[in-house]
């Protein structure tokens, strides 16, 4: 049963109950975080929602081609497995679940999740999804209309690679989420959703809040980016005594307590591993950004500048104080285009002198590639226990051992695949004391390149779909 389709150009707050504060418990930082997260949040203490991040730019040009292969397909496949986990939680506590794992089929991810409910015998769930942010099949008619689309890095328009496009969508914000939750929603599954709106959007929904309030959307928008990355800002991934952290097997998930006036505690569930400080909190705060006083997002520009944090100790820290500015007319648009091809292959040296040895593998190699007059648009070598990490700043060292790891990138794929074809022979033909070749001979594989860009935001509509079960 369809409860409602609508594409909604203004919002009734006056009917919404205002609570004192709401709980928003980060599950998932990205597709492939640990599994057992969602399943720990929902279960470990009280929540109110459930934000599951899975989205990355490259995340769209990989659920894109599987979706071409099964048009089935198209959406984070993890998401069925958490629903599995966190579907009876959801159901018995009221929680709802916010995701963008849809991918580039919402809609199969919801009907996959469906799927689920049944199976466990779970009657009665609403699922919004959200719809407009893939504009791939638009491309040819904004170019036509004057949409140059061009790259922000580089200034090519997108005409360019126009056909080579494996994907391209928008940057939808928080008012999707807030429309579908407005309508009934127990779970929202999107397609590409910023990963902030994706906590934003609950404290909209719950507290009123107008979407012209700037220093309330930055909060929600500096809280969402807290949340984005998991437990990056409880613990995980952490520069500072990291040796210090209790329990990290069982690390605690970040969750937002958010309050109507726009501050917020973060926190995280009580007996679980990993810890909240100020020191954590900041850390994450620091993930990419560009200029701090202006962090842009579609909702709002929120100002990082003014963020102010108290450390309440026992895993909270307090954040408030944060302003805004209003929003830009432009959506963002994360496309991404086939590339030429790659390959890689590694071999690992053993001392003595097992860099000199590696380098000189690394020499034979290229000599070689250059006799058979194979060129390529970048070849790149790393010496893993040496130089991967810090490059030309590594210090010197006697290491036991160092994996030459080389790399080449061209248009031209008998080039690169020729190339698979010169690693074997350097174990019995160059250098001595070698191992590590497995997996036989590399093979090309397409380059997946990203195209960032700018779309006016009245040339984009969404739509919202509730379906109750």
């Amino acid at each position: 049963m369809v409860l409602r389709f609508a594409r909604f150009d203004s919002f009734q707050m006056d009917d919404i109950m205002s609570k004192q504060s709401i709980r928003i418990a980060s599950g998932q930082g990205f597709w492939g975080d640990l599994l057992t997260a969602p399943l720990m949040q929902v279960s470990k203490g009280d929540i109110d929602y459930l934000m599951l991040d899975y989205l990355a730019e490259v995340t769209m040009s990989i659920v894109q081609k599987q979706k071409l292969k099964n048009p089935a397909l198209g959406y984070a496949k993890d998401l069925v497995q958490t629903c599995e986990d966190v579907l009876p939680y959801i159901s018995s506590k009221g929680i709802k679940l916010i995701t963008n794992g849809g991918g580039v089929n919402p809609e199969g991810a919801r009907d996959a999740v469906f799927e689920v409910a049944k199976k466990l015998g779970i009657t009665g769930l609403r699922i919004g999804v959200v719809m407009g942010d893939n504009i791939l099949m638009h491309i040819d008619g904004l170019i036509a209309d004057g949409h140059a689309m061009n790259n922000m890095e580089t200034g090519q328009p997108i005409s360019e690679v126009k056909d080579k496009l494996l994907s391209a969508n928008v940057y939808f914000g928080a008012k999707p989420i807030v429309e579908a939750l407005q309508a009934g929603a127990d779970i929202v599954i999107t397609g590409r959703t910023t990963d902030t709106g994706l906590t934003l959007a609950p404290m909209i929904h719950e507290f009123g809040w107008s979407f012209e309030d700037w220093d309330k959307l930055a909060s929600g928008t500096v809280a969402g980016h807290i949340n984005e990355c998991g437990a990056q800002a409880s613990g995980g991934n952490f520069l500072g005594d990291w040796e210090s952290l209790p329990d990290m097997a069982n690390v605690g998930f970040p969750i937002i307590e958010a309050f109507p006036d726009s501050s917020f505690i973060v926190t995280k569930h009580e007996g679980t591993g990993g810890a909240v400080t100020r020191e954590t909190v900041s850390e994450q705060l620091m993930y990419e950004i560009g200029d701090p006083s202006e962090y842009i997002t579609p909702d709002c520009i929120a100002d990082f500048t003014s963020i102010h944090i108290d450390d309440l100790g026992n895993n909270r820290v307090k954040v408030y104080g944060i302003t805004g500015k209003p929003a830009t007319p432009f959506f963002k648009v994360s496309a991404s285009y086939e590339d030429g091809y790659v390959a890689f292959s590694s071999l690992t040296y053993s001392a003595p002198d097992a860099y000199k040895k590696a380098k000189a593998a690394d020499a034979i190699l290229r000599k070689r590639l250059d006799q058979l007059d194979l060129h390529f648009d970048e070849i790149r070598t790393e010496y893993i226990g040496m130089n991967a990490c810090h490059g030309p700043i590594a210090q010197a060292i006697e290491p036991n051992e160092v994996m030459m790891r080389i790399g080449v990138r061209s248009q031209d794929y008998k080039a690169v695949e020729r190339f698979g074809k010169e690693i074997a022979p350097l174990i019995l033909t160059g250098p001595p004391s070698v191992t590590g070749f497995a997996g036989g001979r590399p093979k090309p594989s397409s380059v997946v390149a990203y195209f960032p860009a700018l779309l006016r935001k009245d040339m984009v509509n969404h739509s919202v779909v509730v379906t109750e079960l």
